[in-house]
């Protein structure tokens, strides 16, 4: 029997506003597609935050033995400036300023994301399709949105006629919109634009002279519209329906509402079952912005070169930091919150490893099984992370008081401890088990381990005032001892 058999997941569903158990299409398997990059510059803390949650979702469905098809696409062409279809696709834009040919803005930015994603021990997706390696399958989808009479040809460009899809269906759905609504807030065509609506969107658009990036169609030599690669991308690896869609809360409307509308006027049904989304990341209390320059790239944060923050992180504490607010909560990076994660992230490595130097007793002192069954509850919760997180603490906690003889394990309990306990802080939240790289440690472990000896020799001498002295001095300045049947040890508060 598999886990999932009896571990049942709670998902948020965005489309319907609830948690619902999530129950795939075909038992066993699972179909999730990500809304990946658009190459056109470094990748950025947003974005790995999105990815990272995601990334997470993956490791944890594997992990209750699903056989997941994880799809996370790169847009390579097609997205404009502007999400309305207008200014300029963003990788050519990039690739005439830097004057250099636009697939080298792909490259170039596909390897930084990669690395960036690596460098967070993230899994790659079980498939990573291009848009421009899918130019044929996007062509023959508009050609049946056309035929099914949702879309229309202007001057070489194709357009999605959302008020003719509105009659027999249910644009801003996901969104919570209206039509009616968003025909009240926008403004009247200024008449240099070929949609019969403001809110139409691009399928095709005819490449004008300059552009670069174009390809051949029925209609025009031009690219695909944003939306529409995803929807193509999707279906293609993913069948006409799937199980999980996930992306960006910013993505939400347009995008995936003119992903569900091209696939329902295409496919004639809904493509996806559950629609998850990330929320933003914020830096200092404000929402990143290169604009006002409240932004920090990934490498500037791993290596400490930036005006934020006071020291350089290493990846899985950053992984730490994230994995310590529900995906669905906007997350405040700030410096404080930093350095709390790097804290307890260190504190549960040091119990992570001190497991193994644990001696069995022949009973345990609490219910080991019904802790491993909690980390699994939270899980299944919406993948609750903070949760599982404070139950790992727990289990920290618990290790701790064990080697200092206040608690006791048996043999079997400490065998299914660390199996649990590797399972989640490893292959579910994708940590890695990194030594603290910090200088000063050796000379601090020195320093302390004669206050150490001193202590004990006052001690032996029944100096008990000196003896306490030396402990609540070192208490004071956040060095806590521990007595236990092996001797002192500290730890830094």
């Amino acid at each position: 029997m598999q886990l999932f058999e009896h571990n049942p997941i709670k998902i948020y569903n965005s489309l319907t506003g609830k948690k619902e158990t999530f129950k795939s299409i075909e038992t066993g398997y699972v179909g999730m597609y990500v809304c990946g990059p658009t190459v056109y510059s470094n990748v950025h803390l947003g974005n790995v935050r999105t990815f990272m949650s995601f990334d997470m979702v993956f490791r944890y469905l594997k992990h209750l033995g699903y056989k997941v098809r994880y799809v996370r696409n790169i847009t390579d062409a097609g997205h404009l400036e502007n999400d309305a279809d207008a200014g300029e696709d963003k990788i050519t834009k990039k690739a005439r300023l830097e004057q250099i040919e636009p697939m080298e803005v792909v490259q170039r930015y596909t390897v930084d994301f990669h690395n960036i994603l690596n460098t967070f021990n993230f899994l790659p997706p079980s498939i990573e399709p291009t848009a421009t390696g899918h130019i044929i399958e996007q062509i023959e989808l508009i050609s049946t949105i056309i035929e099914n009479g949702f879309g229309y040809e202007v001057n070489g460009s194709v357009y999605f006629d959302v008020h003719k899809f509105n009659e027999t269906h249910e644009y801003g759905k996901l969104s919570k919109r209206k039509l009616e609504d968003l025909i009240h807030n926008t403004r009247e065509l200024d008449g240099q634009s070929d949609k019969r609506n403001p809110q139409d969107f691009a399928l095709w658009k005819r490449a004008e002279p300059q552009h670069i990036m174009r390809w051949p169609s029925p209609w025009s030599d031009g690219f695909p519209g944003w939306h529409l690669e995803c929807t193509a991308m999707s279906t293609k690896y993913l069948g006409e329906q799937f199980d999980i869609h996930g992306g960006g809360m910013d993505l939400k409307f347009p995008h995936h509402e003119c992903e569900i509308a091209q696939n329902e006027a295409a496919k004639g049904k809904s493509p996806v079952n559950y629609w998850m989304h990330a929320n933003m990341l914020e830096l200092n209390g404000q929402r990143m912005s290169k604009s006002t320059g409240n932004t920090i790239n990934p490498d500037e944060l791993l290596s400490g070169n930036n005006n934020f923050f006071s020291k350089a992180y290493a990846p899985s504490v950053i992984r730490f930091f994230i994995a310590q607010s529900s995906y669905r909560s906007v997350l405040d990076l700030t410096n404080d919150g930093l350095l709390a994660s790097e804290k307890g992230f260190y504190r549960l490595m040091d119990a992570v490893n001190l497991l193994e130097k644990l001696t069995a007793s022949k009973a345990s002192s609490i219910d080991i099984n019904a802790w491993k069954q909690s980390c699994y509850d939270a899980m299944n919760d919406d993948f609750n992370s903070p949760i599982l997180i404070a139950h790992l603490f727990e289990a920290a906690k618990y290790i701790n008081q064990i080697k200092e003889g206040k608690e006791t394990i048996s043999a079997e309990d400490l065998t299914t401890l660390k199996e649990t306990i590797n399972i989640f802080v490893f292959d579910v939240l994708g940590l890695e088990n990194v030594v603290k790289n910090d200088s000063g440690t050796d000379k601090l472990t020195g320093a302390v381990n004669v206050l150490i000896k001193l202590r004990q020799e006052a001690r032996a001498n029944k100096d008990f005032a000196l003896s306490d002295k030396i402990r609540d001095e070192l208490a004071e300045a956040g060095i806590l001892l521990k007595d236990g049947k092996d001797g002192t040890t500290y730890s830094v508060n």
